[in-house]
C-alpha cells in the first residue's frame, strides 16, 4: 500500500474540512430519497432508513444485516414476494481522476540512442477519464431465517471474480444471539470497507486496515480483504449490544489452498448506548490472532526449482507457520441529527520471520535459515478518524485522517546486514504512513429502482523511506501521492 507532526496534521485536517464546507454547502437541495435498489424493492423502505449516505449504513440498516437482510415480519420469505421481484443491484463508476505521484525513478536518454544512459527522480502526474470496476449484487432470504449473499466483480477490464459468496443460518433455535455465516465474507469491522464512502486510489481504502510495514512478508493479515471461512454472530433484539467470532483460512481471502493449514481467529464486539438528543453512541474492540506460512516447498525438474504447486504456493505447500496479531478499539459517535465521528484505533505485531521479508513464497524459510542477527518482531500503533456531516438526506460531507507509526522495527538497533556484515539499523520511522481525504456525496435522486451520487473526492498520502534512493547521496526518500477524482457512482 502506498500508501510531521501532530499538530501541522490536525491544521491541514481543519483547513481541508472548513475549505470544503464554505464551498460546496450551496449545492444542497431538500428532495426526498428512498431505499438502495436491491431490498428496496422488497420492502418499500426510503434510503434514510437504512443508510447514512448509500453504501455506509446507520443503525437501521445495521440492525437489518445483522438480522440476516431481513425485518422480521412476514415478508422476508420469498415465497411471499413479487414473482417478478429480483434481488439485484449493478454498481460502476465513471470518473475523471488526476494522479500525481512524488519521487519515481524513470529512465534518461542521450540524443540519438534509443537506449537508457542514466535515470533521474521526478514526479510522475497524469490525469483522464476512467472507470471503476463493475459490482453485481445479489442477496436476500432463500426461505425465513435462511440468507444468502453473492458479490461477483470485476476490475475496470471487465475480469470478474467473486468478492463475496455466502449462505447464512439466522436465529437458531429461536436466538438472535446464534447465526452462522459460512463461505467469503467481509469480517465485522464497525467501520465497513465495503461501504466506505470514498473511491480514490489511497483513500478508497483504510490503510490501517491493510498495514504492512516495510519489507515485512506477511500479507495475510489483511482486516479488510474479504476472507474465506466460518462466523458466528449475535446480537441483543435491538442491536445494541453485538459480538462476532470469525474462524478464516490464512490466505489473504485466496482460493486452493495456498497457505497449508494456516488459521486465522477475528473476534469483535461493541456496545451501544442512548446518549438522548446527541444520538446511539457505540464502543467495541476487535482482535484477529493467527498463524500464516514463512516456508514454502519446492520441487526441482530438469534442473529448474520451483514452489511446489506453482508461483506463490497455489496447492498445499506451504509449511513453518508463524504469529501475527491485530487488535483496537472502534468507536461510533454521534452529535445530534447531522454529525457523526468514526474513529478506530490499532496495535499489530508480526513474527521476526515476517519481519525479514519470509511469508509471500518469495524468501523461503527452508531448513537451517538462521535470521540476521539483531532480527526483532516489527510492531506499529495506528489511529483513523473519520467524520460526517449529514446536510440532508441528499448531501454528505466526508473526511478521514489516518495515521500510522512504527513502534519498532524489524531492522533493529543492533542488526546486523547480511550482506555486508556491517551494523545496519532501519531508521525508526520508516513506512510510517499520514493520510488526509476530503470530499462529498450529492444525490439529487435514490429512487427503489436506481441510485445516483455526484462524487467529489482529494487524497494526500505521505510514507516515511520508502521512495527511491537519491542518486546523489543514496539517502532513501519520502513519497508523496495525491488524487482528485470526480466521479457519477450510480446503481440499478
Amino acid at each position: 500500500m502506498l500508501m510531521g507532526t501532530w499538530n501541522r496534521s490536525a491544521q491541514k485536517t481543519s483547513c481541508f474540512s472548513a475549505f470544503l464546507v464554505l464551498v460546496f454547502v450551496i449545492l444542497s437541495g431538500s428532495q426526498s430519497a428512498n431505499a438502495l435498489p436491491a431490498f428496496a424493492r422488497k420492502y418499500g423502505l426510503r434510503c434514510s432508513a437504512c443508510h447514512e449516505s448509500w453504501p455506509m449504513l446507520n443503525y437501521f440498516g445495521q440492525k437489518f444485516k445483522d438480522n440476516g437482510y431481513q425485518l422480521m415480519n412476514d415478508r422476508d420469505a420469498p415465497i411471499w414476494q413479487n414473482p417478478g421481484y429480483w434481488p439485484v443491484t449493478f454498481r460502476i463508476t465513471p470518473i475523471w481522476h488526476r494522479v500525481s505521484t512524488g519521487k519515481v525513478t524513470i529512465d534518461t536518454y542521450t540524443a540519438g540512442n534509443p537506449v537508457p544512459t542514466g535515470s533521474q527522480i521526478q514526479r510522475i502526474t497524469s490525469s483522464g477519464f476512467d472507470l471503476s470496476g463493475l459490482d453485481f449484487h445479489t442477496g436476500g432470504t432463500l426461505e425465513k431465517n435462511i440468507s444468502f449473499y453473492v458479490l461477483p466483480s470485476s476490475n475496470s477490464s471487465a475480469q470478474f471474480h467473486f468478492e463475496s459468496v455466502f449462505g447464512r443460518l439466522d436465529n437458531l433455535f429461536g436466538s438472535s444471539w446464534l447465526n452462522v455465516k459460512f463461505g467469503r465474507f467481509e469480517l465485522d469491522n464497525l467501520l465497513s470497507e465495503k461501504r466506505i464512502l470514498t473511491l480514490t486510489g489511497n483513500g478508497g481504502i483504510y490503510q490501517l486496515y491493510h498495514f504492512v510495514p516495510a519489507g515485512d512478508g506477511n500479507v495475510y493479515g489483511q482486516i479488510g480483504e474479504n476472507q474465506l471461512g466460518a462466523e458466528v454472530m449475535g446480537h441483543s433484539w435491538d442491536d445494541r449490544t453485538r459480538y462476532s467470532i470469525s474462524l478464516v483460512s490464512s490466505n489473504a481471502g485466496g482460493e486452493g489452498l495456498p497457505a497449508g493449514n494456516g488459521y486465522t481467529g477475528y473476534l469483535t464486539a461493541s456496545q451501544a448506548f442512548d446518549a438522548g438528543k446527541a444520538g446511539v453512541q457505540r464502543l467495541g474492540f476487535y482482535a484477529m490472532i493467527g498463524v500464516a506460512p514463512t516456508t514454502w516447498l519446492t520441487q526441482t525438474a530438469g534442473g529448474v526449482t520451483t514452489l511446489f504447486g506453482g508461483a506463490n504456493g497455489t496447492g498445499p505447500s506451504a509449511i513453518g507457520n508463524k504469529s501475527f496479531s491485530r487488535e483496537g478499539f472502534v468507536g461510533q459517535f454521534y452529535f445530534g441529527p447531522h454529525l457523526d465521528l468514526q474513529v478506530v484505533t490499532q496495535h499489530g505485531q508480526d513474527n521476526v520471520w515476517f519481519g525479514q521479508g519470509y511469508g509471500t513464497g518469495t524468501v523461503n524459510n527452508t531448513t537451517g535459515t538462521v535470521l540476521p542477527v539483531g532480527s526483532l518482531a516489527p510492531s506499529w500503533n495506528g489511529v483513523l478518524f473519520e467524520p460526517h456531516y449529514v446536510y440532508s438526506p441528499q448531501l454528505i460531507f466526508i473526511g478521514r485522517f489516518e495515521t500510522i507509526r512504527m513502534s519498532q522495527q524489524a531492522n533493529g538497533p543492533n542488526y546486523i546486514s547480511p550482506v555486508t556484515g556491517l551494523v545496519a539499523p532501519s531508521p525508526s520511522n520508516l513506512g510510517n504512513i499520514s493520510t488526509y481525504t476530503i470530499g462529498y456525496r450529492y444525490n439529487p435522486f435514490m429512487t427503489s429502482r436506481a441510485g445516483f451520487a455526484w462524487h467529489n473526492e482529494y487524497n494526500w498520502l505521505h510514507q516515511d523511506g520508502t521512495g527511491p534512493a537519491n542518486l546523489s547521496t543514496g539517502a532513501i526518500t519520502n513519497i508523496n501521492t495525491s488524487e482528485l477524482l470526480i466521479g457519477f457512482d450510480f446503481d440499478f
